[in-house]
């Protein structure tokens, strides 16, 4: 792992940086490159500008860690508005939440309650998708997963390639016939947890995509989904997909909002599924300096700005 990773994802963590970096207009500047803003409203506009590109969205609040009942309730209120919302709007959209958000923290059971509620409320041709948040909730993450799954066919979960436990969760799921996103990973994990080294990372990615497809031809993974910027993993896979019979449109990749857009276009263009992540709310911090630890190459367009005035 690089220098720059490690001292970004221990930034994340920081509260006392969280508190001051919100107040910098350069930060909350660079920060509107990866969301349209911290409203549902912002949200929404941004997903009818990516309908008109034949793209569909995603929604995510952000937040985590919630140890208040009271508020774990309000983020499951908050979420059957969107799907309300996504209804009225005719909009292609999903979601995705994170357990510790609805109260996991708090109770297991009280969080699957959470779960369940907004699983019922999304239409039974959308997948509510589970966040899979840093290792310590993998294991307390799937159980909930395999919990909603077996009582509701439409939800997904992430599952992360840097961790070397992926592939050993990603066979215990199949008899399950999951929906799966697979992300590289974006916590601050030690060597004996996660792959320490791209390359690694990638070559456990591009295996663990194919058993992925290997399974959906098999109709053991309902969807698998894509989750990357990488543009060398997602040409191979494409091209693995092409090689297996795999139709364009059942090859899907979903990317960050503001980050690659040529790229979801192209994809878009090509007729595969192109899915954009849309973030919105006032909980950013952590969420962004993660970002800019999978890129921290735009680290230095928030420097620039600084030293621009």
């Amino acid at each position: 792992m690089s220098l720059m990773r490690s001292m970004l994802l221990a930034a994340s963590q920081n509260r006392w940086l969280r508190e001051r970096a919100t107040h910098y207009s350069f930060v909350r500047g660079a920060v509107s490159r990866f969301m349209p803003g911290e409203t549902l409203d912002d949200a929404l506009g941004a997903a009818q500008t990516l309908r008109k590109k034949e793209i569909g969205t995603v929604f995510t609040h952000l937040g985590e860690n919630i140890r208040d009942r009271s508020e774990a309730r309000q983020v499951m209120q908050h979420y059957l508005e969107v799907l309300e919302r996504i209804r009225e709007g005719g909009l292609r959209a999903e979601i995705s939440v994170k357990l510790t958000q609805l109260g996991l923290d708090l109770s297991p059971d009280l969080c699957f309650e959470h779960l369940k509620a907004i699983v019922e409320r999304a239409r039974e041709d959308s997948i509510v998708w589970v966040d899979m948040e840093a290792s310590n909730y993998v294991d307390a993450t799937l159980d909930l997963y395999r919990r909603a799954l077996t009582e509701h066919s439409n939800v997904g979960v992430c599952l992360q390639a840097y961790l070397h436990r992926t592939k050993d969760d990603l066979a215990k799921l199949l008899p399950l016939r999951p929906s799966i996103r697979l992300v590289k990973g974006a916590y601050n994990e030690p060597p004996e947890i996660a792959f320490q080294h791209k390359r690694d990372v990638d070559e456990n990615y591009f295996e663990l995509g194919k058993q992925m497809l290997h399974a959906r031809k098999e109709n053991k993974c309902v969807r698998p989904a894509f989750g990357t910027h990488d543009g060398g993993l997602i040409r191979r896979l494409a091209d693995f997909a092409s090689a297996e019979g795999f139709a364009k449109k059942d090859f899907e990749v979903q990317m960050l909002y503001g980050i690659q857009r040529a790229e979801q276009e192209r994809l878009a263009r090509d007729g595969c599924t192109s899915i954009v992540l849309v973030a919105y709310g006032s909980y950013w911090y952590p969420w962004f300096v993660r970002r800019l630890a999978e890129r921290p190459a735009k680290l230095w367009f928030m420097v620039r700005n600084v030293f621009a005035g």
